[in-house]
């Protein structure tokens, strides 16, 4: 995400009115306060000017803007934050807010942002260049309302920068305008089509439409304009946005059903050189993607999909081509909704709980019922879990709504939730989590911007580990919990798509109940309400965990922790 640098008001050559000697005038004064001077040699240059102590006030405030200008070249922000506090000492002025409310956003302290970019408008002059900053803290803090409100300013006030339209246009994308996003990002490709990252975000919105072709297209010209030349922002790493590039296309490729694309894709993303956190997200999405090809061949043809807007296969443009912008098209339906469904109850060598068997099949039944594809599994030992895991995440990768339940054991290990097989077999001295599927796998390999996930546990019916990690002796190296923990986070990487929501059967660390039915109260309560129309699915959760407390007289109080952007309905009202 792109962000602006305001200069100082104060002409630079007006510092050089002071009593300093010839070779710092020539050789000192412009090497501190050009932009373009690499920055150590500014860094350096503004040093000696400093320890001259020739200089006070207005134009200390100066060299001191002009220093931070080249530690945020380095990326050491908490310097730029010292010296931009220094100079704001001197003299309060819009460019040092500005800078300063830039290094806090740039260390994810969002909150401390927004109030230096408040400063900046409060003083004024207006500048977008304040309000396209502050739209970028308020979007990275998940205010995408109020981060498009600044935006417009930012337009408004001119002139119309690329960067501008690029990330309202990824604001309106998060909140599901995928139309609105797309004109944006038409805009910004209009204003400056040399510009790699918004066909880059256009390659994200054709995936979400389903028009697998034109995203292809667009992520090989983004990749092509990538290589062609260096970011025009500063503070963008090299390769970054090429590695986001790939990442893409490979994606679009692996939803086409092109998996050996795809995979070359995923490698060349781990081959990218970028120190930036989403270069790190995205390579570790493509590790997790490449682990779910490992064993897949390309198919006879690509699967059927309805593109919302019909196109023939496009080819990469050639590098003297401009990029055609497509319309707008209009989202009419509502994707491919996918659904993974295990109930796992005839465990070989731990307590066998008798309802998961019964809760999947009534909840894989009830998804069907309301337009789900479903790939459903009973009494799964590791191997057969693992494949049909493996198996609707690659399925997933086409879809827009993916749901996961899964009825049966599971436990915290280290602060981990783990699932359990129906073979898992636990002994002491061994690593039990070899035995077991691991919940941060199946999260990594839903996380995507394009898809919203729904995952519900009705696990942690009892623990079955305590008692083996007892036997295990003092030197187990790792520490059982009660129930399953909260998660850390949802997914793997910083993603801005349309979020997940995780539902436990139970409170964090709780013991969920298998019930006197045929059903656990979880899921009875759950197939009651899933599939009733025009609920949202936090809305509706909420009537699953009253029903839950009636039932249980309150022994049994399900959660749920959510990063979803808007309103999901599982049924269509």
């Amino acid at each position: 995400m792109r962000r602006l640098i305001l200069m100082l008001g104060l002409v630079a050559a007006a510092l050089w009115t002071a009593p300093v000697s010839a070779q710092s005038r020539a050789q000192l004064g412009p090497l501190c306060t050009t932009e373009t001077t690499p920055a150590g040699q500014q860094i350096d240059a503004c040093n000696k000017i400093i320890a001259l102590k020739v200089f006070s006030g207005e134009k200390l405030a100066t060299i001191y803007f002009w220093r931070a200008v080249g530690w945020n070249k380095k990326g050491n922000y908490s310097q730029v934050i010292s010296d931009a506090g220094e100079a704001l000492r001197l003299r309060p002025d819009v460019a040092l807010y500005n800078l300063r409310g830039s290094a806090y956003y740039d260390k994810g302290e969002y909150d401390i942002a927004i109030a230096d970019f408040n400063d900046a408008i409060r003083i004024g002059p207006p500048s977008g260049i304040v309000f396209h900053n502050r739209g970028n803290a308020f979007r990275s803090r998940g205010d995408y309302a109020k981060a498009i409100a600044d935006y417009d300013q930012a337009i408004k006030l001119g002139p119309k920068d690329a960067f501008t339209y690029q990330n309202r246009g990824g604001a309106k994308q998060a909140l599901g305008d995928l139309d609105g996003a797309l004109a944006d990002i038409n805009e910004a490709i209009r204003l400056n089509p040399a510009l790699p990252s918004p066909l880059n975000n256009r390659t994200v919105i054709w995936r979400a439409k389903g028009d697998f072709d034109r995203a292809i297209a667009d992520g090989t010209e983004a990749i092509r304009l990538a290589k062609a030349k260096a970011p025009v922002n500063v503070m963008t790493p090299p390769g970054s946005v090429l590695i986001s590039a790939y990442i893409q296309r490979g994606l679009a490729y692996e939803a086409k059903g092109d998996y050996e694309h795809a995979r070359q894709d995923f490698h060349a993303t781990l081959e990218g050189v970028a120190a930036d956190a989403n270069s790190k997200a995205n390579q570790a999405t493509a590790k997790v993607r490449l682990s779910l090809l490992s064993d897949t061949v390309a198919p006879s043809r690509p699967p059927q999909t309805t593109p919302l807007a019909p196109s023939a296969e496009p080819q990469p443009a050639a590098a003297s081509t401009p990029v055609p912008l497509p319309a707008p098209v209009t989202n009419k339906n509502t994707g491919l909704r996918v659904a993974l469904v295990i109930g796992n109850g005839a465990y070989a060598h731990v307590k066998a709980p008798p309802n998961p068997p019964n809760d999947a099949r009534s909840i894989a039944r009830s998804l069907r019922d309301i337009g789900f594809i479903v790939s459903e599994g009973i009494d799964l030992d590791r191997a057969a879990m693992q494949k049909t895991t493996r198996d609707f995440l690659r399925e997933a990768a086409r879809a827009q709504v993916a749901v996961v339940y899964y009825a049966g054991h599971g436990v915290q290990i280290d602060g981990r939730n783990y699932l359990m097989p129906v073979d898992v077999r636990l002994q002491p001295g061994s690593t039990m989590t070899d035995s077991m599927i691991d919940m941060d796998t199946i999260l990594a390999g839903l996380d995507d911007q394009v898809r919203t996930n729904i995952l519900i546990l009705d696990a942690c019916r009892n623990n079955p580990v305590a008692p083996q990690v007892a036997s295990a002796g003092p030197n187990r190296a790792i520490e059982p919990g009660s129930g399953l923990a909260a998660p850390a986070a949802l997914g793997s990487g910083a993603t801005l798509g349309a979020g997940t929501l995780i539902a436990f059967a139970t409170a964090p660390g709780q013991v969920a109940l298998d019930g006197e039915g045929i059903n656990s109260p979880f899921s009875a309560a759950l197939s009651r309400h899933i599939g009733t129309p025009g609920l949202e699915v936090q809305q509706m959760l909420t009537r699953v965990r009253a029903e839950v407390v009636a039932a249980t007289k309150a022994r049994q109080v399900p959660w749920s922790n959510s990063s979803l952007l808007g309103e999901v309905y599982l049924a269509a009202k």
